[in-house]
This record gives structure tokens, sequence and C-alpha cells, in this order.
């Protein structure tokens, strides 16, 4: 394999292969055919062969499945047999065991449906509150290409910081010329060479002494070195990048002292049998070892990948509390965060062994004068499809799963202070269809509810995913005083 040019990325390596994975958008359905996907054109028989290694292959990998919040069930259109799959929130890559081997020759690969070149720039901007997670499971056939190197970098660049702050120090044997003898002398040096020369406070010694681990050291900073000149080519990425850049650049400075080194397989198995091993220092290794091997993300070019995961409701949720934070500034609210367990109200059941739910956590609540603002993220396909065409219109599945989502809202407005109360809930859009209802004055639709007294308000709306924070922040925060000016006046 041809090593890449100085212009390349150095972690880059990458070919045409073999379809051998399973790709599908987030929150969206698939179907393959199974005769194609396990190459049963030439059977005698291949609608018969391909509807049992279906079945075969569906039983061998529901787990892994899971893992993506993907199902996948069998069907057949008169002519082929099919695989239907249904994708949920999950974006990642996980291998399929294939049940032609028994081994994981296969692979499926979720992919967000906002691309890559909008999440970098929000994941910045959100202080990487969230990323994605690598699995404990076999190396995929493919590494993504289309997932950029630098979110890779930004996995290692975490768990190096997290080596170091926990590196700890070790007793090596040192050899060192000092004025005053310590540990064990070496009489025949001192006598020969030292003496003889007059320098009678030059004494050879060797010592055991607590030192911090140079030899681990000089691999991070070989580790370090090199994703540096990765995130290097990456520059017009944009500035998410140059955070990243200077990051590594920032961990360096605590190796700067080591020599760089790349160690051998034989040292990264003597460290991985090191006594008292945390899940920071392993994890680090990991990472060492990724940078090795020159690994990517697992997905859809030639190399073995890594697996990984990465929870899009929780990226969403973690966009919405950054919005919101610069929505608080501007309206004066305080703002507290489900993430933080700042929201949590507990359920108290009688007999409490008979409880289910123990208790609710608003994503987002904002305490306003006079009023409160809860706000809960949902990271669906709802409010685009429902601006598509009307209530009626829309399919009987996501019609219950709005409702299930105004239910849980409305009950998070019996946890408010105040006797004004506003609920939200949040949708994600593009940047393209965020724009055109700010346009034309659609960006937030809202209903009445009467409830004891209380003046409880249901607000729908959207936010893009786009990294603009102030810009989005300015309709939410206007349209909050303008209910504020409304309670006023009422």
């Amino acid at each position: 394999m041809r090593r890449p040019a100085s212009s390349e990325s150095p972690l880059l390596r990458v070919k045409p292969s073999l379809d051998i994975c399973l790709e599908v958008q987030d929150h969206t359905r698939l179907t393959r055919s199974a005769a194609e996907f396990f190459d049963l054109k030439g059977s005698a028989d291949p609608q018969s062969q391909a509807a049992r290694l279906t079945d075969q292959f569906l039983n061998q990998n529901r787990a892994l499945l899971d893992l993506l919040h993907v199902t996948v069930r069998r069907d057949y259109d008169g002519k082929d047999v099919l695989l239907v799959l249904e994708s949920g929130s999950n974006v990642g890559a996980v291998p399929l065991i294939s049940p032609l081997t028994a081994k994981p020759d296969f692979g499926l690969v979720v992919q967000p449906r906002f691309p890559w070149s909008g999440i970098g720039p929000m994941l910045a901007e959100m202080g990487w509150l969230i990323s994605p997670s690598p699995l404990r499971l076999p190396l995929l056939k493919r590494s993504e290409r289309r997932v950029p190197p630098w979110v890779l970098s930004f996995m290692i660049l975490a768990r190096l910081k997290a080596l170091l702050d926990r590196l700890e120090r070790r007793f090596e044997i040192v050899r060192e010329v000092r004025p005053a003898p310590k540990g064990t002398v070496d009489w025949a040096d001192y006598s020969t060479r030292q003496m003889s020369r007059a320098k009678f406070l030059s004494v050879p010694c060797t010592f055991p002494d607590l030192r911090d681990d140079r030899q681990l050291k000089g691999a991070i900073r070989y580790t370090l070195e090199k994703q540096l000149r990765s995130l290097e080519t990456q520059r017009e990425q944009g500035s998410f990048v140059h955070r990243l850049i200077s990051l590594a650049e920032a961990l360096l400075l605590h190796v700067t002292g080591v020599p760089t080194r790349r160690p051998n397989p034989t040292e990264l198995q003597s460290w991985l049998h090191r006594p008292l091993r945390s899940e920071a220092f392993l994890e680090g290794l990991q990472a060492i070892d990724w940078t090795l091997e020159e690994r990517g993300l697992a997905g859809l070019s030639d190399l073995e990948g890594i697996p990984w995961t990465m929870r899009m409701e929780e990226f969403f949720e973690a966009w919405t509390e950054t919005v919101m934070r610069t929505v608080a500034l501007r309206t004066g609210g305080v703002l507290a965060v489900g993430r933080r367990r700042e929201t949590v109200s507990p359920l108290s059941w009688e007999p409490p062994y008979l409880g289910s739910q123990r208790s609710l956590i608003p994503d987002l609540v904002l305490q306003l004068e006079g009023m409160t603002l809860i706000v809960d993220a949902k990271y669906k396909r709802h409010w685009e499809e429902l601006q598509g065409g009307g209530w009626q219109q829309q399919s009987e599945v996501l019609r219950d799963e709005h409702r299930q989502d105004l239910m849980q809202v409305l009950a998070y407005a019996n946890l408010a202070v105040h006797h004004n109360v506003i609920c939200c809930l949040v949708y994600p859009c593009s940047e393209a269809t965020w724009k055109s209802l700010a346009d034309r004055g659609r960006l937030f639709h809202q209903a009445q509810l009467a409830n004891r007294g209380r003046r409880v308000t249901i607000w729908l709306t959207a936010i893009p995913m786009c990294a603009h924070t102030s810009t989005i922040a300015g309709p939410l925060a206007d349209q909050i005083q303008r209910a504020q000016r409304e309670h006023a006046a009422a």
C-alpha cells in the first residue's frame, strides 16, 4: 500500500472495495435484496437459500443491531427476499456476523442525516459535550472515509488527555554521577576515573528513583505529533479543527521533556499487563494503538475500522442546551439542565417497591420573572414532515409518537413554580428549512391549555443543525420576551 503524499492526512489510506456493508441514514428505512447482499445470484435456488440465510443472519446479529437501534426484518415482494432496515436515533458502525462464514465479514453503517460538515462546528461550539464512542467489538473490514479524520482525532486526544492527567510515576533504576553517595556506589569507577582526575565530588551511583514513565510519555508524544500532522491537513474544515490543534499543542507541552519514540508491540503488551490499570490508562493505550495502526472509524472504505456509535438524541439535546444558554443570557433567565441532573423531580410511590419510573427529568427548564419555560428536545423527523403536509396526511405511527411527545412535555408542566408555563417541543431541521420558516414567520406554532387556574402554552418549534448559536437564539429570545409582555398586560 502506498504511503500518503505530504499534502495528504497521514491517517488516511483508502482504496475502492466491494460493498459488504449495509448503509442507512438515521430515522430512515432501507430495503435490500437478500440474494444480492449474500451474493446468491448464481445459486440454483437463490430465493429459498436467501430466506434461510436471512433468518440465520438476523438471529446471529440481533444484539449488534440493537447497539445502533436498528431493526431488520425479512420480507418478500413476490419476486425477491428482502432485508428491510429501519434505523433510529443512533449513528455509527458495527460488524455483523456472516451466516456464510460465522465471522464478522459484514457491517452496518448508520450515517447522520445531517452532514458531518455541519455536525463538526456544532460539536466545537457546544464544547465537545458529546462525541462518538468506540465499541469493544471486532474491527470492521472497512474504515469510514466520509467520517472526517478529525472525529477520531478528537476521541484520541480526549483519551490521551485523560491518560496524562492520571499517568502514575514509577520507580526506575537510574545511574548518575552525584556529589554524595546514594544507593549503590561504583567504587571501582570512582577510584580509577574520578579520583585520578581529582573529581572527588563526582560519585557514580545506581539507585531507584520515582520518575515519570519516559518510555510511555515518548509514545504519547509520538501519537500527539502524528495526530497534529493529520489535523494540520484539515484546517479548511473550519475553526473547530483549529481548536483541536490547540488542544494537541497544549498536550504536547506535557511531554516536551522526553524524546519522541514509536513503541513496538512488545512494549504495548507490557504496558497492558501492568498491575492496577485504570480505565483511563487502558483507553489511552488503545488510542496509541489506533494511531500506530492508522485506524479509522468504521464504515465504507477498505481499511479495518473501529466500531463506534453516537446517540444523536443526546447530541441534539446538548445542541439545544447550547442554544438555550444564549437565550438565557438574552432574556435574563436562569437555566437548569437535565444532563447535569438539575431538573430531577423524584416520584414517591406507595408502596415504593411497586413504582415504575422514579423521577421526571425535563431536558431544560428556563426560570424567568413570572414564567417558566420547559424545553424538551426531540431528535425526530416530525417537524419537517408536519410542515410537508397536514395532520391527517401523516402516518398513524408519526401521529402516535407526536401525541406521546405532547403528553410528556405537558406532564412536566406540573413541575413549574409559576402559574404561567410554556411547554416547548424542539425538533431539528436543516438550515434551509429554518431560514424559510423564519422568513415566513412560521418558526413557532402554539396552543393554549386551561389547567386549573394555570396558563399553559404549548410551543412547537425547530432549530437548525448548524453552528450559528447567536442567530438561532434570536427568534427564541424574541418569542419569550413577547410572551412575557403579553402575560404582564393580561
